[in-house]
């Protein structure tokens, strides 16, 4: 059994789409990136990619290759998912929380989650997505940028 954590910002800005778990929110603004920056998609391959000793995103996607400009981070998430099935790892589960001050996603989670269930062919049961905001402090209660944190478990 082996453990990841992973972490992710991006900043918010106008006239980009705002994509959380493989999900397109609407919303006003969207997360700013070289990927679609679905800071949700890029904590759970960080933590998924650490628990199996890979390195992080950076390394297997760089954000300065042609290859990866405005890609769906559904994509990274399944070659993430390939790049811990050749290790021998599989997935038990994944505890993930998203800090953002809006727009209020609780009616996106089960989206999400069945999202993330059918590129990793894990049990929706077996991916938990909670969010909370700062109480209006600091650069995501100023609505600036959002964070996601991600926790997974590996079995070889």
């Amino acid at each position: 059994m082996r453990i990841g954590y992973g972490i992710d910002f991006h900043q918010l800005v106008e006239g980009r789409d705002l994509w959380i778990g493989g999900v397109q929110i609407p919303h006003h603004k969207g997360a700013l990136g070289h990927s679609d920056a679905d800071v949700l998609l890029h904590a759970i391959c960080d933590a998924l990619l650490g628990a199996a000793c890979l390195g992080d995103i950076g390394v297997h996607f760089p954000d300065t290759s042609a290859e990866f400009k405005n890609i769906d981070s559904k994509i990274l998430l399944a070659r993430t998912k390939q790049l811990i099935a050749a290790e021998g790892y599989t997935i038990v589960n994944i505890d993930a929380s998203l800090c953002l001050e809006a727009p209020k996603i609780k009616p996106f989670i089960p989206q999400m989650q069945l999202t993330i269930a059918q590129i990793l062919s894990i049990d929706i049961r077996d991916i938990s997505i909670k969010a909370t905001t700062t109480e209006k402090m600091g650069f995501v209660g100023r609505e600036e940028g959002l964070v996601a944190h991600a926790v997974c478990l590996l079995s070889q």
